[in-house]
Order: C-alpha cells, then sequence, then structure tokens
C-alpha cells in the first residue's frame, strides 16, 4: 500500500494503529485464500516447470502437491506470512508517516504532499519494511520449496527455521535476497501513479469525481495497476526466490544477485524470469481485490471501536457545523479533510 496526500500534521498512533491493524487483518485474509497459487509461484520460481507434465500446470502442481504432501502442502509458507504482516504494515504505516511529515517540511502546497514526495515516503517505507521482514520471507520461501527437495531435513516450523539459518548460514541467511526485495520496492513507483491515472480515467468516464467513485471502479483501478507492475517488476521477484531458497542443505548455485542474473539468462534466457508468472497474476489480481474489500471494511470498524486520540483531537478541533454559513463550509472542509487522511490501497 502506499498513501494518498494528506495533511502535514500526519496521522496520530491511533490512525497508525489503525491502518497496520486492518491491512494486517485484511492481509492475512488474502493471503490465505490464495497460498495454494503462492506456494505453486514459488516452486516455479526457483525450479522451473516440471518434466514431463501434461495439461495445466497449475491443475498439475495442485494435484501432484496434493498427492505427495496432503492439502498441508498447499499451506506451507503461511505461518511466516501472517507473522510478518502485523509488523510488516506498522513498519510501513509508521515510517511512511515519518518520511511524509520530514518531507511535507519541504514543500510548498499549502496542506497536502505532492504526488512525487509521496512516492518517494512510499518506497522508503517500503525498503524499510522489507529490511525488517527479510527474515520471515526467507523462511516463507523455503519451507514452500522444501517438499520438493527431499534429501534435505525439513524444518519443522517458523522458530526452527530461523534458529537453523542462523546456526547453519549466520544473520547473512536470514537476509538472503534482500537486495532484489529493495529493487522490487519500484513496484510502488509503478503502481501508484498507474493507479492514479486509471481512477482519474474512470472518473471521467462516468461524469463523477475521484472520491466519490464506486467500490467496484477502485477495485478495477487497483487490479489494472497492480497487474501492470507486476508483469514490469516480476523478474526481481524470481531472483530473489532463488537466493533465498538456496543454502537449505543444497550448494550455494549463485553468489549473488548479478550472477544469479547471468545464470538464469545464459541457462533459460528471457523467459527464466517470467517462471510462475502466469500464476502469479492469477494470484495478486484477487488478493488485491480481496485485501482492498477486507481493508475497508476493517479499517472502518476499527476507526469507530478506538477510542480517539486525545492529544491529536485537541490538536484538530472539529469545527462547528451549524448556525452560520461559515460554520456549513466548515464541515465540509473538515470532511474532505477526513477523506485526505485516507491511504490509497496498494497491495503488495
Amino acid at each position: 500500500m502506499t498513501g494518498a496526500s494528506h495533511a502535514a500534521h500526519g496521522s496520530s498512533t491511533r490512525d497508525i494503529l489503525c491502518h497496520a491493524a486492518a491491512g494486517a487483518a485484511a492481509g492475512a485474509i488474502a493471503a490465505t485464500f490464495v497460498c495454494p497459487l503462492d506456494v505453486i509461484k514459488t516452486r516455479l520460481q526457483v525450479h522451473g516447470i516440471p518434466s514431463g507434465h501434461k495439461g495445466s500446470i497449475i491443475i498439475t502442481s495442485l494435484r501432484n502437491i496434493v498427492r505427495q504432501e496432503g492439502v498441508k502442502g498447499l499451506y506451507r509458507g503461511l505461518s511466516p506470512t501472517i507473522l510478518a504482516l502485523l509488523p510488516n504494515w506498522a513498519v510501513y504505516f509508521t515510517v511512511y508517516e515519518r518520511l511524509k511529515g520530514l518531507v511535507h517540511s519541504h514543500d510548498d502546497n499549502g496542506n497536502q504532499v505532492s504526488t512525487g514526495a509521496n512516492m518517494l515516503a512510499a518506497v522508503g517505507a517500503g525498503a524499510a519494511t522489507s529490511i525488517t521482514t527479510n527474515p520471515l520471507w526467507v523462511v516463507k520461501t523455503r519451507l514452500q520449496t522444501q517438499g520438493m527437495r527431499p534429501d534435505v531435513v525439513p524444518y519443522a516450523g517458523v522458530p526452527s527455521a530461523l534458529c537453523r539459518i542462523v546456526r547453519e548460514e549466520g544473520l547473512r541467511g536470514l537476509y538472503s535476497g534482500i537486495l532484489p526485495s529493495l529493487v522490487g520496492v519500484s513496484h510502488v513507483a509503478i503502481q501508484f501513479p498507474a493507479y492514479e491515472k486509471i481512477k482519474c480515467y474512470i472518473a471521467k468516464k462516468d461524469n463523477t469525481t475521484v472520491d466519490q467513485l464506486s467500490t467496484g471502479s477502485v477495485a478495477i483501478a487497483s487490479s489494472i495497476s497492480k497487474l501492470t507492475a507486476s508483469i514490469i517488476t516480476y523478474p526481481h521477484e524470481v531472483v530473489r526466490s532463488r537466493l533465498q531458497e538456496q543454502g537449505h542443505g543444497a550448494k550455494v548455485r549463485y553468489v549473488g544477485v548479478v550472477d544469479c542474473v547471468r545464470k538464469v539468462f545464459r541457462k533459460e534466457g528471457i523467459p527464466g524470469f517470467y517462471r510462475g508468472c502466469a500464476t502469479n497474476l492469477m494470484r495478486t489480481i484477487p488478493s488485491a481485490v480481496i485485501t482492498f474489500t477486507s481493508y475497508e471494511m476493517i479499517h472502518r470498524f476499527l476507526v469507530q471501536v478506538l477510542p480517539p486520540d486525545k492529544r491529536h483531537s485537541r490538536s484538530h478541533p472539529r469545527p462547528e457545523t451549524q448556525g452560520t454559513k461559515e460554520g456549513k463550509n466548515g464541515g465540509v472542509s473538515q470532511q474532505s479533510q477526513t477523506h485526505s487522511h485516507k491511504p490509497t490501497h496498494m497491495v503488495p
């Protein structure tokens, strides 16, 4: 997710908590729903298309996983994914608000942050999030692929995997694939402007404003922007997965990002960088819609349930909305400002 432009004062602790909790809950719902496709995508990225398969690769992979590993095999890596979601969104929104506050201090557009500055804050927050949660994504990748490698001692779970990686590979093992992960932050730099442009186009076509777009229209804009960004930035996911997977009881095949890119290109060509891309698109599009819808519902609920931050409320008193024309206009201004605090939803 990236945020839309909003007031210089930033969000209160309550706002950040609502965003983080809603993002984590929505992400958990979406991750559970699309986990089988995520497992298949990761295995295709690391091991490529299995030889001798017939028909749909997705159906064949699902059938093979269930036959060899049971239904449990379809949900490998779900635990570290869910564990990473809360710190993921907590770090993201906290860093995002802080960076946006720093950027705004050099901004002259009244009470708004420019789109470019907003994107810089989103990229910075994404980088901080990647660094913080990378160990859990390494564990997720290895849990999802270990079912294809009977020659290694499998990890018993997330704690076991973290301890073994540190013991066998050192802290460096927990940060395998961190460079392509940081490169992947560019995803939001593509998705964000595409999302805004598509929303403006739909609003103009429907003769309405962006703020009044229906949930369906926003979901369409989110899906198309996600599709575009995913296709353009997908190669970094293949490189990241291969770097994260190696080291689990096997000799190191790649000594770094450049070596991995060179070897994949030499052995598999351009198609090698798009292994599992179709499966990934089948996963990300419904995931985007599910996350977006769930986030909206959960965030609205939390805003109603959690008490407001008293200090934040005193610094932003509610204007009078009755009795005078000025009061009515103040109410409209407050409504507009409240809407501007709402983040634009860009699903990871």
